[in-house]
């Protein structure tokens, strides 16, 4: 059966360690355990064989730190490590599926450490390729605890082979990775990264990783695997000592099972001994489907705001057409003034904060917009913990942007012909984001709410034909400036059919509203607006300057609604 048919309709067993079994071989500290391919290659058959005759259905290969870093001085390349790995797993596997499997690379990634993400994309594919080559019917990228390096393997996956792909973290007793990343982020990320299957391994046995499985659960529409240590490791005399025995194991993956995992296995310290406990309680057990409802949300690697949940604000002060002070530094590649307002923005509220560095002498010069986003993302998501917009009309800039993005952004395209978003939805689709849909149709945006309304569904029709669904659209409800008061009223007629009508979130750039008017008591006009707007359904307003007043007033708005900030 095809292991993404299986999915759908079957409990799977994934193996145990297999750190553990060559340990008990003679592996020397320090020793990469990948070359007992290349030395003992009997030994990893006979680990494998054990493990089907336990009852696994899926065989992960001894590839975990297969990469180019770890093997550097063993004398053997990741092809000849990977390909061998592959070979024994399929020998031992018979009819059994066979996982390339795929570790950490073993450095921190930038901003931490050294590793570009380019780098490490580079070293995942090679084995990714060199894997696929070999026969693998399937990827698992596991023990992961930097979501960046996750979807820089991912991507390294997908984009070099058609196999499943299934990415696990490893999460800290304090319920997040090594990195921060908790359990929501984590499954909004890898979702939208178009993973087959996810969850969590390592680090934790199943009675500790047990609430971390639950809100995984909570939120993962995708089918959830789980392989816990044989508990937490101890060392008696001089030796590690996992407490854990195989009918903790047996106990808690019918537990697991019950509340919705799909795949269980097992990690450190275990052996086909657990793995045999394992099997005998799924065989016991049915799959049980637990319909989640998805979440329109945007995350940063740490942080994840869900929108429609409470008004959120989006702070637009990093725009380099609205800020001389942007946009003199993206000209002068001086990014203290950039990385202090994400910072500023931060502070006053924001929950989003919108990135555009669009400047013609930028993107028709030498400093590229495709150069130059990428680096002010890196440099911002560096200082705050912030999800962001990226905006851009320039398909290479923005997917150069989405690429070094770490988690899932929001994307806003300001091209107003519909042709345009031929560009912009693969970008999209394939990357993961969350984007902005405004109306228009080939004479600009309807001034008219209804015509707008018309003009919206008709878009989000056409998005939702590439496989993007409405969870993952924000609608504009006016136009980068709004410039008369009876074109405002229309704008606030939109939101309220948008919600009511379409049930999209909502958003609005509020400040823009001024440019219309001449007379005294702009504050006092655009707080109203932005007061009228949020009682019509607004659920983001972008604020261009985050003025504390039009803040205060989202503020009293969320406490008279009972919302929490």
């Amino acid at each position: 059966m095809v292991f993404k048919s299986a999915l759908d309709k079957h409990l799977i067993v994934v193996d145990g360690a297999m750190g553990t079994m060559i340990q008990r071989h003679g592996l020397k500290p320090g020793q990469p355990p990948e070359i007992f391919n290349m030395l003992y290659p009997e030994v990893i058959e006979g680990i494998h064989k054990e493990y089907i005759q336990a009852g696994a259905d899926v065989i992960t290969t001894n590839t975990l730190g297969a990469n180019e870093l770890k093997l550097k001085d063993t004398g053997y390349t990741v092809e000849q490590v990977v390909t061998r790995a592959v070979e024994l797993a399929r020998k031992a596997a018979g009819n059994k599926w066979v996982a390339l499997d795929i570790g950490p690379i073993g450095q921190f990634m930038e901003p931490m450490g050294t590793l570009s993400f380019d780098r490490v994309y580079q070293m995942y594919a090679r084995q990714v390729r060199a894997g696929a080559q070999a026969g693998a019917d399937l990827i698992l990228i596991e023990t992961i605890g930097d979501l960046y390096e996750a979807k820089a393997a991912v991507l390294a996956a997908k984009e070099n082979s058609s196999l499943p792909v299934v990415c696990t973290l490893t999460f800290e007793r304090n319920g997040r990775t090594l990195m921060g990343t908790d359990p929501l982020t984590a499954v909004v990320v890898l979702e939208s990264l178009g993973v087959d299957a996810l969850g969590a391994n390592c680090s934790l046995g199943p009675e500790e990783l047990l609430p971390i499985v639950k809100q995984i659960l909570a939120y993962a529409s995708v089918p959830v695997l789980v392989q816990p240590n044989a508990g937490l490791p101890k060392i008696v005399n001089g030796q590690t000592v996992y407490p854990a025995k195989p009918d903790v194991f047996q106990r808690y993956t019918s537990i697991m099972i019950q509340q919705g995992v799909r795949l269980v296995g097992c990690c450190c310290g275990t052996t086909p001994d657990y793995i045999k406990a394992v099997r005998k309680t799924v065989d016991d057990l049915a799959p049980v489907y637990t319909p989640v409802d998805k979440l329109t949300a945007v995350s940063s690697g740490s942080r994840t705001v869900v929108l429609g949940d409470g008004i959120k604000i989006i702070g637009g002060r990093i725009n380099a057409r609205l800020n001389e002070d942007i946009a003199h530094a993206i000209k002068s590649s001086s990014f203290g003034d950039l990385v202090s307002e994400a910072i500023d923005q931060r502070s006053q509220g924001a929950d989003i904060l919108a990135v555009n560095v669009q400047l013609p002498d930028i993107t028709e010069g030498k400093m590229h917009e495709r150069e130059t986003l990428p680096g002010v993302i890196r440099e911002v998501q560096a200082v705050v913990n912030l999800p962001l917009e990226i905006n851009s009309s320039c398909p290479d800039a923005l997917e150069a942007g989405m690429r070094v993005y770490n988690g899932k952004p929001l994307v806003r395209w300001p091209v107003r012909e519909p042709a345009s978003l031929e560009s912009l939805l693969p970008l999209v689709k394939k990357y993961g984001a969350c984007m902005v849909v405004s109306a228009m149709d080939e004479d600009g945006i309807p001034v008219n709410a209804g015509e707008r309304l018309k003009d919206i569904e008709d878009i989000v029709h056409y998005i939702q034909s590439y496989g993007i669904s409405k969870e993952d659209m924000v609608v504009d409800c006016g136009s980068t400036r709004i410039e008369t008061c009876p074109e405002c009223m229309e704008a606030i007629k939109t939101v309220r059919l948008v919600k009511n009508e379409l049930g999209l979130k909502t958003s609005l750039s509020v400040e823009r509203i001024t440019a219309g008017l001449s007379h005294r008591g702009k504050d006092s006009v655009v707080n109203t607006f932005l007061a009228m707007a949020l009682a019509a359904g607004l659920d983001i307003p972008v604020l261009d300057s985050l003025p504390a007043y039009l803040v205060e007033t989202v503020n009293a708005f969320r406490a008279l609604t009972g919302q929490s900030g």
